[in-house]
């Protein structure tokens, strides 16, 4: 609950941001534009988003007869979690990842990536799968989003804000309305570090409470503790084809590595997720890390049925 609140604080603020950059750039006008602005951006998101980051990466569709394995796991946790069954999908990367959109439970999904079927055993994928089964029952998939598309908002003004302050856009008058060109250069400056900032702090309060509800969900916290540990060894060796504005989606950051992803990381350190997934429940006996050849070949199948 701590999470949730911390989450609708930051997300206040963000849109109070973004009125403030409004005011500089238009005064009260502008600020009310940038309210509308905002909102009409938080509408497209709520209906629209899901749609757009699944054809981003070219993610399919799967059904029970195309990954029977897949989808009956996520068949059994999301009846574990109390969650309508969501829709399934595969992404055809080989770095292992997964995540979750869509705008309530009742119209979520779950987009996991061929590699992730590949490389991690039968207990690993459970606890990926309900890492984020976990983001749709605490009812972030759409803070997650609309967080993104603030930050990009708040990016978008302050593209404009920089453009003015170059070719004298805000002098004489609107100096009383507005701050002035000093303080269009300044926005134009901390506006898209705040947004990143922002947006991280959401992501990583996210991130670790999707983490013990995933433990809650299956009762054993070891699977996704051990799936982490591989996630980020893996993530650093195979590249993805991720864009920054949905890297904080993912399980694990798919831009590691990266100089400028790891400045602003949207996610929190690998290490401290399974420290607290270790600490906070009892560590169970020794773990049996079943091959998950049997997943790997439906979900070669599957694409190669679409070739």
């Amino acid at each position: 609950m701590a999470n949730q609140i911390k989450t609708t604080v930051l997300l206040t603020l963000m849109t109070v941001f973004i009125m403030m950059v409004g005011r500089i750039l238009g005064g009260p006008q502008g600020m009310v534009i940038a309210l509308i602005f905002a909102g009409g951006m938080n509408f497209f998101s709520y209906w629209f988003s899901d749609k757009m980051v699944l054809r981003m990466y070219r993610a399919e569709e799967v059904s029970p007869t195309q990954a029977p394995d897949l989808y009956d796991m996520v068949g059994e946790l999301a009846q574990k979690a109390g969650l309508p069954m969501p829709k399934v999908y595969i992404i055809p990367q080989e770095q292992p990842n997964a995540f979750a959109t869509g705008r309530n439970p009742q119209n979520a999904v779950v987009a996991v990536t061929q590699g992730l079927l590949k490389l991690m055993s039968k207990e690993e994928i459970k606890g990926v799968l309900a890492h984020e089964l976990g983001h749709i029952k605490n009812r972030d998939i759409l803070i997650g989003t609309i967080a993104a598309t603030m930050a990009g908002a708040v990016m978008m003004l302050a593209n404009m804000a920089k453009w003015s302050a170059i070719f004298g856009g805000f002098r004489g008058k609107d100096d009383e309305n507005g701050g002035g060109i000093i303080g269009v250069i300044v926005m134009a400056i901390i506006a898209p570090i705040a947004a990143m900032v922002i947006q991280m702090a959401i992501s990583r309060s996210r991130e670790y409470l999707a983490d013990s509800t995933a433990a809650q969900i299956t009762g054993n916290s070891e699977g996704l503790a051990t799936a982490l540990e591989k996630l980020g060894s893996y993530s650093g060796r195979i590249p993805m084809q991720a864009q920054p504005q949905t890297a904080h989606m993912f399980i694990t950051n798919p831009l590691s590595g990266r100089s400028m992803a790891n400045l602003f990381s949207t996610h929190p350190p690998i290490e401290e997720r399974v420290a607290r997934l270790r600490n906070t429940r009892p560590r169970p006996g020794p773990t049996h890390h079943e091959p998950s050849g049997t997943m790997k070949k439906q979900a070669d199948d599957f694409w190669n049925s679409l070739r």
